[in-house]
């Protein structure tokens, strides 16, 4: 799905805040990124959605040398990956169930599939009752639901979401998680940044860990893959 080999990034002349990165996500992987505050977690994931370019080293996705890809050849690949921003990105004229739509729209899914699959998915987000809301008249737990919904509508092949929990309470940080399961098991590649520790511990999955701008598979010993039902 994705390798990185000898990855770096720097802004402007400043030192680098990504050094040496190599790693690979095999499809249909499911990692926490984790790491200290200033680590480096936030451009990582901008180079993975193809937000911004490396300094140095080579980034290769769906078997493409991403700093060879053309512009159509970017745009495509971005097509297939959702991303769940930390500051949400919603379009605040727009109604929840309307931003939800919108990737659906853009590939020009039929409106009757279209009115089907986002009413269902808010309903499973917990947000069925406020479909016509607008964003901001929204909490940004509400907000961060909408966020979601539209990174997953499309079932994209890869997932990233950047502390997708981080302002919901526990009952629907975990019904979040399942639905990111479900779409992990289904085939989507997942990558969740996250500083929750008791959320990782819940969850089986390996944890890239960058500190100080370097990065490590770290696979603790002891983790135990469970299943929904235990977890729920």
């Amino acid at each position: 799905m994705i390798r990185f080999e000898h990855v770096g990034l720097r802004y402007g002349f400043g030192p680098e805040v990504l050094s040496d990165i190599n790693f690979t996500l095999d499809p249909g992987s499911f990692h926490f990124l984790t790491g200290p505050s200033g680590a480096g977690k936030t451009s990582l994931m901008s180079l993975m959605y193809l937000g911004r370019h490396p300094t140095r080293g080579r980034i290769t996705m769906y078997d493409q040398n991403v700093s060879e890809a053309t512009r159509p050849q970017l745009a495509q690949m971005r097509q297939r990956i959702g991303v769940v921003f930390q500051d949400f990105r919603l379009l605040p004229h727009l109604s929840a169930f309307d931003n939800v739509a919108l990737p659906l729209r853009i590939i020009g899914r039929p409106e009757k599939e279209i009115r089907a699959h986002v009413s269902e998915l808010l309903e499973w987000v917990g947000l069925g009752d406020y479909q016509r809301a607008l964003p901001p008249t929204l909490s940004g737990g509400q907000q961060q639901r909408i966020a979601i919904a539209r990174a997953v509508i499309v079932r994209p092949r890869l997932l990233l979401a950047d502390e997708p929990t981080g302002n919901l309470d526990d009952e629907i940080g975990l019904r979040l998680m399942n639905l990111f399961d479900q779409l992990n098991r289904m085939g989507t590649t997942i990558v969740i940044a996250t500083h929750n520790q008791v959320l990782m511990d819940k969850f089986g999955h390996p944890r890239l860990l960058l500190e100080a701008g370097h990065l490590r598979v770290v696979r603790a010993r002891g983790w135990i893959r469970r299943t929904m039902a235990e977890v729920l």
